[in-house]
């Protein structure tokens, strides 16, 4: 593999990364008193099984153990002479994990000599750099470098232009090395090498949170592709107990915002294992084909066409959507079981409390739910409210989305939410795949045609046979990428929405910011507003789930009640505070029911 290869692959496609290999190391009981870059002579069979778990772990991009394999580092073990050694014995164990997968590179791994002499420091890197490039390594990685004199020594090399080099640095939450270099001053310092390199990466840190923040201000400054690659972090405290965060779905959403942000490659650093590559491979790998998920088009004789029934004659909720009426939503998710009777006496509660109808998810988050559509006939029948079905493209084909239309139609649920969906990463079902056969913004043309009497084939329903959908979209105002956030919310809007739900907003100059943005759609806009239940449920929000943005004043008022009751009522103050803030601004409210006690939704939206 060339280092142009590795170029136009990063091009042409997200790559994943592996994870730490020292940390993988010290799991195995190789204890800090071990040369572990010496492993790959002295215990080349545990070095080997951990590049093949990587491996099976899905990655594109195997990393050699060869961190400090380098004269001086070796030095302090009785091996420097060994250091060529080393490298050339990394490279081969890797590519034994790569054997029947040709299409896994490998990158040889460089770590700073900053502390050194600068001389001795060139002399040692340029011995490895000559090691692992013999060794046909298909990219030189100089990882974790944290100052001006650490890239100095990088640029001091002579790279070879057959071989990709790409630099890692270690960027606080501000985009600064520990010396206070910032990214401008990088650029520049680049800006000087021979041969330019193939990417730009950041590496380790204090976690996955921080690591955002700096990619966030990289994204805007760095014009090669980044690698992002952010190390497990520290406990956090919670409840007075340390609590590591960086669980494999955790580290994935923040990767998945990474990619969101431009990120061309992700993978995992100290404390990063095969696991969380697992998991971030079975999100990223469906979710990128979201992407370039298939928008319905088809030739349609517009003689086939019907008339589009007005929105105020579809529903009751689309007839309040036309009226300019001011609606109430809450959130309720379906049960695991198929015992409806708690949900039905929860959805005579809300009607009876005003609400307007209630939002169905269609297996939220990637999980198992009884269908949403069961849920609504059975909750329109004996509760008497509309619903809002959600319809996710995870998981049906475009012959499947049509079918679960049609059904809604011939039961009278007539308002949808359509939208593209996680992708199913979660793992109580890592086995199943998703579809994506389509995104959300051909869906809603989808539905549009079939409220017009054809289906996805062009062909006519027949019989003046037309569905009567409300059709509306999801948007995100705190979107990583707000220009790929509006543009698609165009589409989407252009498609034919009807209205638009928020993902939750916590911070209201955020929402009126984007609303201002979006006012020419005129599209009613209804805002998500969540009390949180707990501080942990304002913790989980704050961090695992995608496009929620929790401010630092919400989470400290959270933390500084002494109970969960406590909890609970200031999660609904401060719900009520955004709603207040928001009320003139938008059309509507959609809460939810946390851990299903409708009570906390009702509190919330009383008296609007």
């Amino acid at each position: 593999m060339t280092g142009e290869n590795f170029t136009q692959l990063l091009r042409r496609k997200i790559l994943i990364f592996d994870g730490g290999f020292g940390s993988e190391l010290y799991r195995r009981n190789f204890f800090v008193n071990t040369s572990y870059d010496g492993l790959v002579l002295s215990n080349p069979k545990e070095v080997t099984a951990i590049h093949q778990s990587y491996a099976d772990a899905h990655c594109d991009v195997l990393t050699t153990n060869t961190y400090n394999a380098n004269a001086l580092k070796l030095a302090s073990f009785g091996l420097a002479e060994k250091s060529a050694e080393i490298n050339r014995a990394a490279v081969a164990l890797a590519r034994r994990a790569t054997a029947g997968k040709p299409e896994i590179l490998v990158a040889g791994s460089l770590g700073p000599l900053g502390d050194f002499p600068f001389e001795e420091a060139v002399a040692a890197l340029t011995a490895q750099k000559n090691a692992l490039t013999e060794a046909k390594a298909d990219l030189l990685l100089f990882e974790s470098i944290s100052s001006k004199n650490d890239l100095r020594i990088v640029l001091a090399l002579k790279m070879d232009d057959a071989t990709a080099w790409m630099p890692s640095f270690v960027l606080d939450e501000t985009g600064k090395m520990d010396d206070g270099t910032d990214i401008d001053e990088i650029n520049a310092m680049l800006q000087t090498a021979e041969i330019p390199p193939a990417a730009w990466g950041i590496n380790c840190g204090t976690g996955p949170e921080a690591t955002l923040q700096a990619v966030t201000l990289a994204a805007k400054k760095v014009s090669l592709p980044l690698v992002v690659q952010p190390a497990s972090g520290v406990p956090r405290r919670v409840d007075n107990r340390f609590m590591p965060m960086t669980t494999p779905e955790y580290f994935t959403t923040y990767a998945l915002r990474y990619t969101t942000l431009g990120a061309r490659a992700v993978g995992g650093c100290c404390g990063i294992g095969p696991e969380h590559i697992a998991d971030l491979a079975r999100s990223l790998k469906p979710l990128v084909k979201t992407e370039h998920a298939a928008v319905f088009e088809v030739q349609v004789d517009p003689a086939a066409l019907l008339e589009e029934t007005p929105l105020a004659q579809k529903s009751t909720f689309g007839a309040k959507l036309a009226s300019g009426k001011w609606l109430k939503l809450v959130e309720m998710i379906p049960p695991r079981g198929i015992d409806l009777t708690d949900t039905v006496n929860k959805a005579v509660k809300v009607r009876e409390a005003g609400f307007d109808a209630i939002n169905l998810p269609d297996g939220p988050r990637a999980s198992c739910r009884l269908s949403q559509i069961v849920t609504g006939i059975e909750i329109a029948e004996k509760a008497k409210i509309e619903t809002v079905i959600h319809c996710c493209c995870r998981d049906r084909n475009l012959i499947s989305l049509q079918s679960m239309v049609l059904g809604c139609m011939a039961k009278n649920l007539r308002n949808i939410l359509f939208i593209t969906g996680d992708p199913p990463k979660l793992g109580n079902y890592p086995f199943s795949s998703g579809v994506f056969d389509v995104d959300s913004i051909g869906l809603v043309k989808l539905q549009k045609q079939l409220n017009r009497g054809v289906d996805i084939g062009g062909q006519a329903l027949g019989n003046g046979i037309k569905t009567e959908i409300v059709c509306g979209v999801g948007v995100d105002p705190n979107a990583i990428d707000p220009e790929r956030e509006y543009r698609r919310l165009a589409e989407k809007v252009e498609a034919g929405a009807d209205f638009i739900i928020t993902q939750p907003v916590f911070d209201p100059d955020v929402l009126i910011a984007f609303l201002k943005k979006i006012a020419h759609f005129q599209v009613p806009v209804i805002a998500g507003v969540w009390p949180f239940a707990s501080y942990r449920n304002a913790l989980f929000m704050k961090n695992e789930v995608p496009g929620v943005v929790v401010p630092d004043w919400i989470m400290k008022a959270m933390e500084k009640a002494p109970n969960k009751e406590s909890q609970r009522a200031e999660g609904i103050h401060i719900a009520r505070l955004i709603l207040e803030a928001i009320h003139g601004e938008v059309r509507g409210v959609a809460t939810s029911a946390p851990l299903g006690r409708v009570d906390t939704a009702i509190e919330v939206c009383h008296g609007f």
